[in-house]
Order: structure tokens, then C-alpha cells, then sequence
């Protein structure tokens, strides 16, 4: 289960950030159906940080087997004592620091 929370929240902030970066892609994404993305995201993570060192150690091992940003960032969320919502994240910077940070 703890793995499924670091498989989604990583594969859902891809499609947060490809949706922000492209919004005319998918019509159908309007602000509810995005609302109801950053809450599943929120969720997941949510689900990562309950599991503590489990979660964390989850997301370290999913960052090693498939290095991508939507990885790196759940990572970077769990390592904030208290993260800000997704909807008030600066994604430009968020992107640059994902890119900085890559190995």
C-alpha cells in the first residue's frame, strides 16, 4: 500500500505539472477535475508521510529504480517538516530545482 502512495503521488505530479505546462492538451482537465487531481496527490502524500521512516524509505527506493522528477519531488515533499499545498507551490521554481537536483 505505502508503495502505491509513492507510485501515485509521483505519476500524479507529472500529470499536475504536464497539465500546467500544456493546459490545452486536455480539454477535458477543467478546475474541478484538477481540484480533485491535487487532492489525490495531497492524499498520497499524506499516506507516504503517515508511514514515517517506511514511506520515506519507499520513496528513496522508487527515486533509485526510476530516477524522474515526479519521483525527485516526492522526495523533496516528504524531506519539508511542513510542506506547503500543492496549489500554493511555485512551479517554475519546484521545475528548476527538480532539474538541478537530478542525478
Amino acid at each position: 500500500m505505502v508503495r502505491q502512495h509513492a507510485e501515485m503521488a509521483a505519476f500524479l505530479w507529472t500529470v499536475y505539472d504536464h497539465h500546467l505546462l500544456h493546459p490545452d492538451e486536455n480539454p477535458e482537465m477543467d478546475e474541478v477535475r484538477l481540484a480533485r487531481l491535487v487532492e489525490r496527490l495531497e492524499a498520497h502524500l499524506d499516506g507516504l508521510k503517515v508511514a514515517g521512516d517506511v514511506g520515506s524509505q519507499i520513496a528513496r527506493e522508487r527515486y533509485a529504480e526510476y530516477p524522474e522528477p515526479g519521483e525527485l519531488f516526492v522526495l523533496r515533499m516528504l524531506s519539508v517538516a511542513q510542506p506547503p499545498r500543492i496549489v500554493d507551490l511555485d512551479v517554475e521554481k519546484v521545475r528548476s530545482w527538480l532539474s538541478a537536483n537530478r542525478d
